[in-house]
């Protein structure tokens, strides 16, 4: 052994004790502010059905329409890959997955609409589609047969919709009280949202539900769908959805970006409305921001091209979709809108092929990190979390098998949301 060094200090405990406790208000600030990601399972797409459209098998049947179209536009994974631009050694995996999730679970996220998608429409209809939807979303959730995550779009907070979207709201929710309780998957969207006092208000309508109810406060949690400029940059030019996550008081769960509604209130103009105009990043990019630590999600929005007609307007269409998908996930924007059947199939092989094609140099550098091993890159926690974050993400879609990650990563999944969800102390002494 080598010569014991000699260790000497300047300072004086107490100036340690006192740089902490000056600190203590600023530990306890970012612990509220900051608690991460939740762990918990992100869907990757939102699934948006009018209210007077949603019956007991529109999940079925979403999956039927998508199987359909598969089946009369591209029969087999040869002509699926060679539409979406695959690679040869994804081609198979991606299309039998694809259509096994289709056969198993079709939609991982629904959203029964009351606003723009179903309009303005007598009370006495609203308040029936309300309690129908309520019934049809207890019954599916009893069954078996529902969406991992099912849910209304309400009409927003604004004063000539405001109080036909708070009773909209109660009528869902009392509905489903009724009907045996509140599912575990529940999701609520607030949209057109343009002041953070709009949020309160929202918040303070749940929280005086859960009172009623005599349910734990904080039960019922909400999506803020980012719709125009003002959400982006208020006036005296800070980050309004900065300040809406703080406005909902713990209660926010997602930030959803509107497409259209955003870029036309910029006046881009209907032909280049779009996910990858330079407005909308700019948009995604605050909102990805401001969400960062706090345990908020972002989606992106939706495409208005469909994939209906001939089959080269279909594949064209899908050519689109899978692109928007694919660039979205690159700029880790899990999640979007899809707004027809057509669309599932390449929201899924998008997905799929994203986690499939990545899996390998991910596997391989997450066991590294966790095993000390060397390699060519040298990773750091952070780099683990991310690692960790993305394999659970593909195993939570179906893209990935948790055997597959464990026999190429030595991992289990409790040690995979180890890496992926540190303590935030865990994280900074490790990095030390």
């Amino acid at each position: 052994m080598g010569q014991q060094e000699k260790v000497a200090t300047s300072l004086a405990g107490a100036v340690g004790e006192e740089i902490s406790a000056s600190l203590a208000p600023v530990d306890a600030e970012l612990a509220r502010r900051y608690p991460g990601d939740p762990g918990t399972r992100q869907p990757v797409h939102t699934v948006y059905v009018p209210g007077d459209a949603f019956t007991a098998d529109t999940v079925r049947s979403w999956g039927d329409e998508a199987l359909a179209a598969l089946d009369e536009h591209a029969p087999d994974a040869a002509s699926f890959a060679a539409v979406l631009g695959l690679a040869d050694y994804l081609a198979e995996p991606v299309h039998s997955r694809v259509r096994a999730k289709l056969e198993r679970e079709p939609i991982e996220d629904l959203r029964v609409d009351f606003e723009d998608g179903y309009g303005p429409r007598p009370d006495a209809e609203e308040d029936a589609t309300a309690a129908r939807a309520a019934r049809l979303i207890a019954e599916a959730y009893e069954k078996g047969t529902a969406a991992p995550y099912m849910g209304i779009r309400m009409k927003c907070m604004e004063a000539p919709v405001r109080a036909r979207g708070i009773r909209t709201l109660d009528v869902f929710l009392t509905g489903l009280m009724a009907a045996g309780g509140l599912p575990d998957g529940l999701v609520l969207t607030l949209p057109k949202v343009t002041y953070p006092e709009q949020v309160s208000a929202f918040a303070r309508l749940l929280a005086a539900f859960e009172e009623a109810h005599g349910l734990d406060a904080g039960r019922l949690g909400f999506e803020i769908q980012i719709e125009t400029s003002q959400a982006i940059l208020a006036a005296d030019g800070t980050a309004t959805v900065a300040r809406m996550i703080e406005a909902a008081g713990g209660r926010a769960t997602g930030l959803h970006y509107g497409t259209f509604d955003y870029s036309a209130c910029l006046g881009v103009s209907a032909a280049y409305q779009a996910g990858d105009h330079p407005a909308a990043d700019h948009a995604k990019a605050v909102m990805q921001v401001a969400a960062a630590g706090t345990g908020v999600r972002v989606s992106d929005g939706s495409t208005n091209v469909l994939p209906v007609g001939p089959t080269e307007q279909v594949h064209a269409a899908w050519r689109l979709h899978y692109g928007l998908t694919r660039r979205a996930l690159a700029r880790a924007y899990y999640q979007g809108w899809d707004m027809h059947p057509g669309h599932l199939p390449t929201r899924y092989a998008a997905v799929f092929a994203f986690y499939r094609e990545g899996f390998e140099q991910a596997a391989a550098r997450l066991a590294r990190y966790a095993n000390r091993t060397g390699g060519d890159v040298m990773d750091e926690p952070a780099t683990a979390k991310a690692l960790g974050g993305y394999l659970l993400r593909g195993l939570d879609c179906g893209a990935l098998d948790l055997a597959e990650v464990t026999g190429r990563t030595g991992l289990t999944r409790a040690a995979l949301e180890g890496f992926a969800a540190p303590r935030r102390g865990d994280l900074t002494a490790s990095a030390q």
